[in-house]
């Protein structure tokens, strides 16, 4: 990664010791560049058009990206200088914009320097500021915003007085997050038992899971969530109509309203939840899916369903992954980026709408290291260095 300069955009909310952890750690690299593909009908790529994209292109000229998240047919940005950006479909708000208008290129959200992490899922986004505040806005029918109601809001709520939120995601219908004391929250639809209160149940408002202090990184899917612990295991619940919590089991009497673990192994790493399929890397630098494999998203080689982790090739270089509906995107050590599963919407960067059951590269950079998709989502939002 490039060395943090003075002239690079960092805002006076990163000190440049922050800044230059944050390189350290791979997160953040000072000069990063968005791009976007895949499908565009409500202009979810900001590239000033609904066109379709089966290629990489540039979003703007803008070069200090910090976080992206994406949902169904929108898109979240945060810049360096802590601006919050949206584009895309404003159906029920989901753009925070104060209105339903969809639009095809960035638009900041009000004048608020403070943003951090952003997360989107079925037209609703959820967001943390500095400060450690949760912000919600969107769609709310079964209660996804956390906001004690079912009401949609087009502009940033937050959510409850708390400023201990850590790691945020967003399922389908319902949300996740963690506290800066390990603890695990959850709201919105449980109707699969996503929400992990041992039941069924719809809540409008953050509710704990259990009382561990140990959660780590979250992930929703479609009426599933993952999550991994400090200790490095993995655990799963919710809907398993195709064996996507990873059980040896499917169907719904297989599905669970309380957190499972997933095997024994203590190495989990990184973890994304699609449709119904789920992709994680481990810290050894393998990858691994199970779930769903009807259009190629397990990257097996085949169209079958695997109801427990099956291990993606044999290479020990991966470092990221990210799940969209029915499609992955994996980045290496190396910093290059792969794509397989469903190319039917362009989602795959390969110039085509062909479909792979197996790994592809995405151009040649060795630059990427970062990418943004939902469980819901055709499209891909990706960050690079150059």
């Amino acid at each position: 990664m490039p060395t943090i300069t003075s002239g690079v955009q960092y805002s006076g909310i990163w000190t440049m010791n922050q800044v230059n952890a944050a390189v350290a750690a791979g997160t953040w690299p000072g000069l990063s560049f968005l791009y976007s593909w895949g499908n565009n009908g409500d202009g979810q790529l900001g590239l000033g058009s609904t066109a379709n994209k089966s290629s990489p292109n540039q979003v703007g000229a803008i070069t200090s990206w910090l976080d992206i998240g994406g949902g169904s047919n929108h898109s979240l940005i945060v810049q360096g200088n802590g601006t919050l950006w949206s584009f895309g479909t404003g159906a029920q708000g989901v753009l925070g914009l104060g209105n339903t208008t969809s639009y095809s290129s960035p638009k900041q959200v009000g004048a608020l320097t403070a943003w951090l992490k952003v997360a989107g899922g079925y037209r609703f986004s959820i967001a943390t500021k500095t400060d450690g505040s949760l912000w919600s806005w969107g769609s709310n029918s079964n209660g996804q915003l956390g906001i004690g109601n079912t009401v949609y809001k087009s502009s940033p709520n937050q959510v409850g007085a708390l400023t201990t939120w850590s790691n945020i995601a967003c399922g389908t219908s319902h949300t996740l997050a963690t506290k800066t004391d390990g603890t695990l929250w959850a709201w919105g639809s449980g109707n699969d038992g996503q929400l992990a209160q041992g039941n069924t149940t719809q809540y409008n408002s953050p509710k704990q899971v259990g009382a561990l202090t140990t959660w780590a990184n979250v992930a929703g899917g479609n009426n599933f969530s993952i999550a991994t612990q400090t200790n490095g295991t993995l655990w799963t619940w919710g809907f398993n109509d195709d064996g996507q919590l990873g059980h040896g089991d499917s169907g719904n009497p297989a599905k669970r309203s309380s957190p499972t673990q997933v095997g024994a192994l203590t190495n989990w790493s990184t973890i994304s939840g699609g449709q119904s399929f789920v992709g994680a890397t481990k810290t050894d630098g393998t990858l691994w899916t199970w779930g769903r494999g009807s259009s190629g998203q397990l990257g097996l080689g085949n169209t079958s369903n695997y109801f427990s982790p099956k291990q993606v090739g044999a290479l020990t270089t991966w470092s990221k992954v990210r799940t969209g509906i029915d499609y992955v995107a994996a980045i290496k050590s190396g910093g290059t980026l792969w794509t397989w599963g469903e190319g039917g919407n362009a989602s795959l960067g390969l110039g085509n709408t062909t479909s792979y059951s197996s790994p592809k590269q995405v151009g040649a950079s060795t630059t990427w290291y970062k990418t943004a998709c939902g469980p819901t989502a055709r499209h891909l939002l990706a960050l690079t260095a150059t």
